[in-house]
């Protein structure tokens, strides 16, 4: 039998994550028999070039899930926010996504993401201590009409 051990590397390689990452991709293909897979990497930029905010996620199995939404705070209430979300929202629907879900804590973005259309369907408690994080989602095809 082989030896194996546990290694915690909190500053693994994107290549080690990577490992990971595919491992999990290939048997959840194997299993649904969803094989289209997109990055979602969507930026703000000045004309320097320079990330003032960005969505990032992935696309799979008819959802978009969004991982990260950020903005900068000198752009941040000038609707960039909502712009970033609906491109976003529209490269799913380009790729045949049905549903967008994403997570939010308490500190953070519900009451933006409830006015674009989205719903809490599951709160977890004290997550981080004091606080809430909400999982909210929207149905895209529901947004098409």
């Amino acid at each position: 039998m082989r030896s194996l051990q546990i290694v915690v590397e909190p500053y693994a390689s994107n290549h080690l994550k990577q490992v990971v990452e595919d491992g999990l991709g290939l048997y959840n293909v194997a299993v649904t028999g969803f094989a289209d897979y997109y990055p979602v990497a969507i930026f703000l930029k000045d004309e320097n070039g320079e990330i003032l905010g960005g969505v990032l996620g992935h696309i799979w199995g008819k959802w978009l899930r969004i991982a990260i939404l950020w903005l900068a705070e000198p752009v941040r209430r000038q609707g960039y926010g909502s712009q970033l979300l609906l491109a976003a929202e529209a490269y799913a629907r380009e790729r045949g996504c049905r549903h967008v879900q994403l997570s939010t804590f308490s500190f953070q973005a519900r009451p933006f993401y409830e006015k674009l259309g989205y719903e809490v369907f599951a709160t977890l408690e004290d997550c981080p201590v004091g606080h809430c994080e909400y999982f909210l989602r929207k149905h895209l095809a529901e947004c098409n009409e």
